[in-house]
Order: structure tokens, then sequence, then C-alpha cells
């Protein structure tokens, strides 16, 4: 590579760093809590495998195949009603309650059908951060 090509690389790469740091997008806050309550039984993939996932009486859906089981299309609607849940529905999966943990503000998100469904801000963001582990 030419002096002029390093240096013309060197520039590109720092001006992706300063735009990549400058503002966390909704998969980035989504990771986040991701790390913070999933990992542990999903694994950092989502695939089932977390470090205690052999310590629970049945084994964590693997996250990474979700699109793969619904024709391809990530199923965002069903994945956020069984994070978040219904008032006594909790009990019914190994699912703990999530809704108190990922209260926020409330944003508008549009069903598949076209509903408009007010909905905590950082649920959607962990949503869009499982819709980027699909294989």
């Amino acid at each position: 590579m030419t002096k002029t090509g390093y240096a013309v690389a060197v520039m590109m790469a720092a001006g992706l760093a300063g735009c990549a740091g400058s503002e966390d997008t909704t998969a980035d806050k989504g990771q986040s809590i991701y790390e913070s309550f999933c990992v542990s039984c999903h694994g950092p993939s989502g695939q089932g495998d977390g470090p205690i996932a052999d310590q629970l009486p049945s084994a964590p859906v693997d996250l990474s195949m979700l699109s793969a089981s619904n024709d391809g299309v990530f199923p965002a609607e069903r994945v956020m009603t069984q994070v978040y849940g219904y008032p006594g529905r909790y009990h019914q999966g190994m699912m703990p309650e999530f809704g108190p943990v990922l209260s926020g503000p409330m944003v508008e998100w549009t069903s598949p059908q076209g509903e408009t469904v007010l909905t905590p801000q950082p649920l959607l963001d962990l949503v869009t951060y499982l819709e980027t582990l699909q294989e």
C-alpha cells in the first residue's frame, strides 16, 4: 500500500470510529439490556448456551433461530409478548417477569397487522437487538 493509500485508510477508519461512538443505536441499547438480563440463560449469541443454562429445568430457547422457525420472518410481536408478558402469565414458563425491568418511555410501535401499540422503548431496543442475532 502506498503512503497516500495508507493515510487515506487511516483517516477513513478514524472517521468511522468517530461516527460509531457518537450515539448509541437502538440495537446497541438492546445489546446492553441483553447482556445484563439474558446472557446468563441464552448465551452471548442467543443459542441457549448461557453459563447457567444447564442448571435450568428446561433448556433456554435458541433465540438465533426465531426467524428460521417462523418462515424467515422475525416474530417481533411474539417475542415482545414473551419477554414483557402479561400479568398472571409469568409463572407459566421459565422466563422471569421483565416488565418492570423494561419500563421506560412509551413509544408507538406498529404491529404487522397495522395496529399502533404504545410500547416501552427498552423493550423495542431489546427486540431490535434480538433480530440481529438471527441466523
